[in-house]
């Protein structure tokens, strides 16, 4: 079975008002700022409230993302993290069903 090279994929999504404010909620938590800032061993995180929806690889999008979004992957005042299943779950988000959200690293 080969790879089925993937020319374009529409990674546009749009939340429900209420539905974005519950997830932002999880997103800007206490504890999941603190658990991101320890795993990335900085100060502290913010969160920007960027979300992007992760696309298959391809020429276009070498890194996985919305090119937009590539800016953030190279900076060393980023973070990219995996918007937990159980948050959006609980947000009731179920399309798309995986998202990223940025954090800026703010340093102590």
């Amino acid at each position: 079975m080969g790879l089925k090279i993937i020319e374009n994929f529409d990674s546009s999504f749009s939340l429900e008002p209420e539905v974005k404010a519950t997830l932002f909620e999880w997103l800007n938590s206490a504890a999941f700022i603190e658990q991101i800032a320890n795993t990335l061993e900085c100060g502290r995180v913010e969160f920007t409230q960027l979300l992007f929806q992760p696309v298959p690889y391809s020429t276009a999008t070498p890194k996985g993302m919305p090119a937009e979004f590539e800016k953030f992957q190279n900076s060393s005042e980023y973070a990219i993290v995996n918007v937990p299943p159980n948050f959006m779950f609980k947000a009731k988000v179920f399309k798309p069903s995986r998202l990223c959200a940025i954090y800026r690293k703010i340093s102590n």
